[in-house]
């Protein structure tokens, strides 16, 4: 059993902390209202009212939040890393840009930090199969792996820290792109008289099948899966684009094909 501190049980944090606990984990979970609190109660781990209390005694530490202004707040100004024991691990599942783990990392130099982003939604948590793109030291990345394989499969290890963050960031640049396709392949087949939902379904059977494609297909409509994702995928290209942009450059090509997805 280890003792695991979790900060954002939230759509994609409660099942996590469901699967830690049901793999026999103590769990201490951020809890700062009554209703938050009593959510924690019935996933069966314990409330703590202030985020620093999640760090007491935790040989691992996870934050599943938005955005990196928020993973800023919580292990930063709101004292969770300085509240770790040295030693201890810090996952970061919140998709954001590579510098934030670094900078983490910069700061708080005895912390074993991963940054872990997921790519899947609850279904996939809950099943433990939500795929994970790993960045951090072997070391780290050993010490948190029995923890993430309580919901992940598969958990790639794909480099040092912050290559975690590089990889989802290019996934969802791809997936972005690929919506961007699929609308201007919609809009090609109304020109061409075929009905939305029976082009998707139909293309999901040939060579232009993609995994995007299943999705969109399924909700029946490109604009209603957009409608869906969209507050995820265009925080996700923002924060891509303002790197790119920080490395002297851009997304290419697949700017103006994301823009053709993603826009309203």
């Amino acid at each position: 059993m280890t003792r695991i501190g979790f900060v954002g049980a939230g759509r994609m944090g409660a099942p996590m902390v469901r699967r830690l606990l049901e793999h026999g984990h103590d769990v201490r979970v951020l809890g700062r209202t009554d209703e938050r609190c009593a959510a924690i109660g019935d996933l069966g781990a314990q409330p703590v009212p202030r985020a620093a209390d999640v760090a007491e005694g935790a040989e691992v530490v996870v934050v599943c939040v938005f955005t990196d202004e928020q993973v800023q707040q919580v292990c930063v100004d709101d004292g969770v890393a300085a509240a770790m024991r040295p030693g201890s691990a810090l996952i970061l599942h919140t998709t954001g840009s590579p510098a934030t783990a670094r900078d983490l990392a910069a700061k708080f130099p005895d912390l074993g930090i991963v940054d872990a982003p997921v790519s899947g939604g609850p279904h996939n948590i809950a099943a433990g199969t939500v795929t994970l793109f790993v960045g951090g030291t072997e070391q780290a990345v050993d010490k948190v792996r029995p923890v993430l394989a309580c919901y992940g499969e598969p958990i790639l290890h794909v480099g040092p820290l912050g290559a975690g963050q590089a990889v989802k960031l290019v996934n969802n640049s791809l997936f972005a792109a690929q919506i961007g396709l699929l609308r201007t392949a919609v809009d090609l087949g109304a020109r061409l008289g075929v009905e939305e939902a029976k082009l998707l379904t139909s293309v999901m059977h040939g060579s232009g099948a993609s995994r995007v494609g299943e999705l969109i297909a399924a909700r029946g409509s490109v604009q209603g899966f957009v409608a869906d994702v969209g507050e995820f995928i265009g925080k996700d290209v923002a924060v891509v684009r303002r790197t790119a942009a920080e490395l002297g450059g851009d997304l290419g090509l697949l700017d103006d094909v994301i823009d053709a997805g993603i826009s309203p």
